[in-house]
């Protein structure tokens, strides 16, 4: 059976369960969750970004290593009241403390571990050990059509859940994610110049290939590109992480960027100076934006706002036809949302050349 729902993106999925646990923080709806999604698209991501934002402890169970027996507990035999006892298990919360269940890998769990599981999502308990209301439960896991090891899922589970569908989306990644998590500069701007191979798995099962793009793997390219140095075993590591066709384009941008992206250098450099250390190509300048982002600090945030300012401005040979605009105001958003994020707004209030860019925007009637 398709799973019918909505499909919706790894940061809209956050803002929906963001509301949830508010509204369960209310009282207003107790309700248990369910992302689906294809392998590496970001849904344990998801969760754990939920726990971080709202300040609750993670309870991570994956069904595919467990048994009935390791959510129920196990028994013992209480002579003096002559009654069989169940210990709680130390994997289900017990606390009044703020808390998440995530139930991963839902749809490819044991058949038989189903049922046990039906009395957490709808009725909140298992067998007498019961979750606290501070709990919200989120489950995920992926479609049989997904290529991965999956159950169809049953009506009287689907029935005790609220789906959503998570897929990749190029743009949501980019700006949602890839800053925070530290994204190399050259891995960013490669998605951004091929949003195509960000997710390739329906692509891949097609052409009977084993080894696809996927969030989780360029994240796990970005880890190569900061701790592998020698390009060759590189090479080869990034070719088993995203297939040997997307690792050949990639190695091609990454060595362009590592000859033209300067971030350190530009941002230690007198501003007169920084205007022959701007990349002249898209890529270059894609990658200088998410380096710059990524790199900023309270203290040179100053800096990094001149950078994108005087990128704005730049014209002359190497600079016609690249949209220097465009990518100046991006990396504002980009560097507006992490200041907001670590109470730096003082450092835009305090600066000209913001002020100015921002004057600029109202002139031309731009938000």
């Amino acid at each position: 059976m398709s799973v019918n729902a909505t499909r919706i993106s790894a940061g809209e999925a956050l803002a929906v369960l963001t509301a949830g646990w508010e509204a369960q923080k209310a009282g207003g709806l107790v309700a248990s969750w369910m992302l689906h999604g294809r392998p590496g698209v970001g849904k344990t991501e998801v969760v754990q970004s939920l726990a971080d934002r709202v300040g609750a402890k993670l309870f991570d169970l994956r069904l595919t290593t467990i048994e009935p027996q390791d959510l129920r507990g196990l028994p013992y035999f209480d002579h003096q009241a002559a009654k069989t006892i169940w210990y709680r298990p130390e994997d289900l919360p017990d606390t009044d403390a703020p808390a998440i269940l995530f139930l991963d890998e839902l749809t490819a769990a044991s058949p038989a571990l189903q049922p046990t599981v039906y009395g957490l999502l709808q009725e909140r308990r298992v067998g007498r050990h019961r979750l606290p209301a501070s709990v919200m439960i989120v489950a995920a896991g992926n479609q049989v059509e997904d290529g991965a090891i999956a159950y169809e899922m049953g009506t009287a589970l689907s029935d005790r859940l609220i789906h959503m569908i998570v897929q990749a989306n190029p743009e949501d990644w980019l700006t949602h994610y890839a800053v925070a998590a530290g994204i190399h500069p050259s891995v960013a701007a490669f998605i951004r110049t091929r949003p195509d191979l960000l997710e390739t798995t329906e692509a891949t099962l097609r052409r009977g290939q084993m080894i696809a793009c996927t969030p989780r793997s360029w994240t796990r390219v970005s880890r190569i590109m900061e701790a592998v140095p020698d390009r060759a075993r590189r090479a080869v590591m990034i070719a088993g992480t995203v297939g040997d066709a997307a690792a050949a384009e990639f190695a091609l941008l990454a060595d362009e960027i590592a000859a033209t992206v300067q971030i350190g250098a530009m941002m230690a450099a007198p501003r007169r100076e920084r205007a022959m250390m701007y990349p002249r190509t898209l890529h270059g300048l894609s990658a200088l934006v998410y380096g710059l982002v990524g790199a900023v600090q309270r203290d040179n945030l100053g800096v990094a706002i001149e950078i994108l300012a005087d990128l704005r401005g730049l014209s002359g040979p190497g600079f016609g036809g690249l949209p220097v605009g465009e990518l100046a105001t991006f990396g504002f958003e980009m560097l507006i949302g992490r200041a907001l994020e670590r109470g730096w707004e003082e450092g835009f209030a305090q600066s000209p050349d913001y002020a100015a860019y921002a004057a600029a925007r109202q002139a031309a009637g731009l938000p």
